[in-house]
């Protein structure tokens, strides 16, 4: 009998034991699946989440394939999530972009190789300013059109003010998440909650945590979104199981971005405090 309950305690301590990696490779299974959507948003949503991840996670390996997607939006939410990496190790894929027949994802790509310091990224700038090479098509002209519309709109407001107040400053090889929040701001039935949510990411109020874990089961796909992205980045790594049930969300977005911020949380990275700003009318 002894050596039964044994048996049985050692049974249960193995399953405990496993369920952590368990559910680490459902979750790159989730993001690995929406990146190979049929459905470019699933893929764009998943080169969005990606950027909460990190590149000792291999995340590279999964954005690599994604810069040959025929969506657009795809290979420019790819780029934004490389961008926010901050690391030399992404320069490859980098200039493979560079060289896209879109002008608007190898512009976004240069974007990024300038702020790495890459003179790749500089020669390619100071092209278009010298010679308007590729800003002359009217695909380009267009977008550029519309994003300087984006910028007078509230929900382009919150993004900027969101990311600029989140604090968190940018840690080589770990994604900065701008893409995340980027993805969730800017789609059209995305709340004003889920912006002021992301506002207030970097306070060190005591009441956050409750406000965050509440928000994972909000009614509001946008805000259970926004309190994934901000347990993976604060980081709240107290809450990483509470990510599992956000595992089976009906939307997408907030499926890829728990799943990101689970595998993020097993480094339980620490945070660099945000700098102390004084409040002014």
């Amino acid at each position: 009998m002894r050596i039964w309950i044994l048996m049985l305690l050692s049974t249960g301590l193995a399953f405990g034991q496993t369920k952590p990696v368990d559910t680490l490779q459902r979750c790159r299974s989730i993001l690995d699946e929406a990146a190979h959507d049929r459905n470019p948003d699933g893929r764009k949503g998943a080169a969005e989440a990606l950027s909460l991840v990190g590149i000792r996670d291999n995340a590279l390996a999964s954005l690599a394939p994604m810069l040959d997607d025929h969506d657009i939006p795809v290979r420019i939410a790819v780029v934004v999530t490389l961008g926010d990496f901050k690391d030399n190790r992404t320069l490859p894929l980098l200039k493979k972009a560079l060289q896209d027949p879109v002008p608007e994802v190898d512009f976004a790509a240069a974007k990024v190789l300038y702020q790495l310091h890459d003179p790749d990224g500089v020669q390619f700038l100071l092209d278009v300013v010298s010679q308007e090479s590729k800003a002359t098509s009217g695909y380009l002209s267009k977008e550029k059109r519309g994003a300087l519309r984006l910028l007078h709109t509230p929900t382009q407001l919150f993004t900027t003010i969101a990311i600029g107040a989140a604090g968190f400053a940018p840690v080589p090889g770990l994604g900065f998440g701008l893409s995340s929040a980027q993805g969730i701001l800017s789609s059209p039935d995305s709340s004003a909650r889920a912006a002021s949510l992301l506002l207030i990411g970097a306070s060190r109020d005591p009441s956050l945590a409750d406000a965050v874990k509440a928000a994972l089961t909000d009614k509001e796909w946008s805000v259970r979104a926004a309190a994934a992205h901000l347990i993976a980045l604060h980081p709240f790594p107290q809450f990483r199981d509470a990510l599992i049930p956000p595992l089976d969300d009906n939307k997408d977005a907030v499926r890829v971005r728990a799943a990101a911020a689970y595998i993020r949380l097993q480094h339980n990275v620490k945070a660099v405090p945000p700098k102390q700003v004084v409040a002014s009318r």
